[in-house]
């Protein structure tokens, strides 16, 4: 998702930066933490990987502008399964600034306040998946409630991101309420469908345990914490 050019624009712009240092701040944290114990290597393959395929999530799956911002099939929950916290954040920092610099450069000015957008959310279910999925349950055993609470959180977090910048940037003037509440009713829909997609990946993770060579995927998702 992006917030559209205009909506927060001049002196305002200043708290995106800050929150966007902010989340990168907490980013590069999770990053210190997951190659003291997973090692650089992994760490370094993990975000190549997560960055391809948010690229490709934002470029290649289909996505439309609706009031403030557009909504996208980001798949922030399925990275984090797949990947890990850290690698599935700086691949989302990295897929959309790569997207904006080659070919959204009208987004740049915004990356700030869409970066702490799609990281803040990713932090959240971070924390909930330590109080839903108990340490001896691999992500692929998860049941559906668990990652529909996953997923749910992540669109939540996103939505009211959206809606906090849309306030701040152009107020509380109908038309700006009502250009929230259509975006947020259309992405609400995506809630539907990305727990779905968790599960159908993590199904395949599951066939595949065994194969999948060590330090691509975070252990986490084929073992027990």
């Amino acid at each position: 998702m992006h917030i559209e050019p205009g909506v927060v624009t001049g002196a305002k712009l200043a708290l995106s930066y800050a929150t966007g240092i902010a989340a990168g701040g907490v980013a590069l944290k999770l990053a210190a933490e997951t190659v003291r114990e997973q090692g650089i290597t992994s760490f370094a393959a993990r975000t190549l990987a997560t960055t391809g395929l948010v690229f490709t999530f934002f470029e290649i799956l289909p996505h439309f502008p609706v009031g403030v911002s557009e909504v996208h099939f980001i798949l922030g929950s399925t990275l984090f399964l797949l990947f890990g916290a850290a690698p599935a954040a700086f691949g989302l920092a990295l897929g959309l600034l790569f997207q904006g610099v080659l070919f959204e450069p009208a987004d740049l000015p915004q990356y700030g306040m869409n970066v702490t957008t799609l990281l803040v959310p990713l932090f959240a279910i971070q924390a909930i998946a330590t109080r839903i999925i108990a340490r001896n349950t691999a992500y692929v055993d998860l049941r559906y409630r668990q990652a529909l609470a996953l997923s749910t959180t992540y669109q939540a977090g996103v939505i009211g991101w959206v809606a906090f910048w849309a306030l701040y940037g152009s107020g509380f003037a109908m038309t700006n309420l009502v250009n929230i509440a259509t975006f947020a009713a259309s992405y609400a829909l995506v809630i539907v469908i990305e727990p779905l997609a968790d599960l159908a990946v993590l199904a395949l993770a599951k066939s595949l345990r065994g194969v999948t060579a060590p330090g691509l995927v975070t252990p986490r998702l084929h073992n027990a914490a």
